[in-house]
């Protein structure tokens, strides 16, 4: 066998669908986890520096404990969701139709069967997941598309007088007041900066990494699904194979006596 038809075999025994699928994984999870981590170091930055906020000391569950528990969940987000694909794309090498011809026949396991169902079930509740992940991206959205109108219309009407109270987000308590006005320099400050803009870009572009793993997933459901199919063929066509050779080979030997028996008739 030459190296290009060695190659083309090779090239067969990937499983595109669940390739694809993982490369989308991997790029909306990069997407979240980078730029989810930036914005929200961006947000600690614009909390201390215009709205004048700082960290409490003691046990307190304040904001910034909050935005750095965030940060150690993206940090295992990146994580598991990398193994997960791996996990995704050796089951999907497996159970593609292709390893039979590299690797000669095989045989469906019950174990193969169950390992499959429990990939479809456990993807489904990814996707789950991930749709909760991206409702509560949408969240820091929101929030800095209003800063970012407020800033606009300071800009497009003179005299406006805006204010943006974090206590209508939950950020701070009732009973602390942290509060910015258009007349403000801090609020002129953060508009003119482009620590605002970059930020709310941040999250959009998170938020988009979030959608992109949830269009993953689903993709992920629908090769599985495919595989499943195939491997409950594959399961029973195997049964069938194993019942014709069986009855082949009884056939073969009630074949071989009568023709000794004729043997031994006729000496």
């Amino acid at each position: 066998m030459g190296c290009f038809e060695c190659c083309i075999k090779c090239l067969g025994g990937i499983p595109y669908a669940s390739l694809i699928a993982t490369i989308l994984l991997y790029a909306g999870v990069a997407l979240f986890c980078g730029c989810g981590h930036e914005a929200l170091s961006g947000t600690v930055n614009i909390l201390q520096t215009y709205f004048e906020m700082a960290r409490t000391t003691g046990d307190t569950l304040d904001v910034f404990t909050m935005i750095d528990i965030f940060k150690y969940v993206i940090y295992g987000i990146a994580a598991a969701f990398f193994v997960y694909g791996i996990l995704l794309m050796v089951e999907g090498f497996f159970t593609t139709g292709a390893i039979k011809d590299l690797y000669g026949d095989f045989k469906i396991t019950t174990c193969g069967r169950c390992v499959s169902a429990w990939f479809i079930m456990l993807t489904y509740l990814f996707m789950l997941a991930w749709l909760g992940v991206t409702a509560f991206t949408s969240l820091p959205v929101y929030m800095y598309f209003n800063l970012w109108t407020i800033c606009r219309n300071t800009t497009l009407v003179e005299g406006a007088n805006l204010c943006l109270d974090l206590r209508q987000f939950g950020i701070v308590t009732i009973g602390e007041e942290k509060k910015i006005c258009t007349v403000s320099e801090n609020f002129l400050r953060m508009c003119e900066s482009t620590e605002l803009n970059m930020t709310f870009h941040l999250f959009i572009v998170a938020l988009a990494g979030a959608g992109a793993a949830v269009i993953a997933m689903v993709h992920y459901l629908m090769v599985l699904s495919a595989n499943w199919a195939y491997v409950k063929d594959a399961c029973r066509m195997q049964k069938y194979e194993d019942i014709k050779s069986k009855e082949e080979q009884e056939l073969h030997d009630i074949h071989s006596t009568r023709s000794k028996e004729r043997l031994n008739a006729y000496t």
